[in-house]
């Protein structure tokens, strides 16, 4: 069992539902996007065209992220999704600068998104899961997977932009997508081989 993301850049809009479904599901601070899509131009007039890069923590095989942590607090389950254990983060930031995708965010102080108005109640509610001082990311929703679920970031996805499941089942809907549509990695050469892929727009 290999938890895995397929992404097809076909499909996404660049609507950013993904990251707003994420926030929302995961109470995050303003600045901190587990999940986020970078929009740029290619081209020039009048052949300019958008293109869309969703972007979050590529749940590496072989996690760097892993590797360089001296508390073990960032670990790899059996389902291949990598976690961050806040009670055991120390804030060295290791793993911040071993990850080449640039997926985690350091919690250095407390933000509302409302400043003037105060703390509202979700983020009352959500602030516990969030400890100051430690490293945090996308963790593929692990609560709402563990329940049968599907990550919120796939459930939202208006364009049924994104799937998910085992990529060690060679007949799941993912591998068939990889398998059928050459899916392909972000640096693979970097051979931390990922499990989320990219299908061609």
């Amino acid at each position: 069992m290999r938890y895995g993301m397929v992404i097809d850049l076909k499909r996404c809009v660049g609507c950013n539902a993904c990251s707003l479904a994420c926030k929302q599901e995961n109470g995050t601070q303003p600045g901190v996007f587990w999940s986020k899509v970078l929009i740029s131009e290619v081209g020039t007039y009048p052949k300019a065209r958008q293109t869309v890069q969703p972007l979050l923590c590529m749940h590496c095989k072989d996690a760097p992220c892993v590797k360089v942590c001296p508390t073990g607090a960032t670990q790899k389950a059996l389902t291949g999704i990598v976690t961050v254990d806040q009670e055991k983060c120390i804030g060295c930031r290791h793993c911040m600068i071993a990850c080449p995708y640039n997926a985690r965010y350091f919690i250095d102080n407390k933000q509302t998104y409302y400043p003037d108005e105060g703390i509202t109640p979700y983020e009352e509610f959500t602030q516990g899961e969030h400890t100051l001082g430690t490293v945090e990311k996308c963790n593929f929703c692990t609560d709402r997977v563990g329940s049968g679920q599907k990550p919120a970031c796939v459930l939202t996805c208006p364009a049924k932009a994104r799937f998910f499941g085992d990529l060690d089942d060679p007949n799941s809907e993912v591998s068939s997508l990889i398998a059928s549509r050459n899916g392909y990695q972000l640096h693979p050469e970097l051979g931390t081989d990922p499990s989320v892929y990219y299908l061609a727009g």
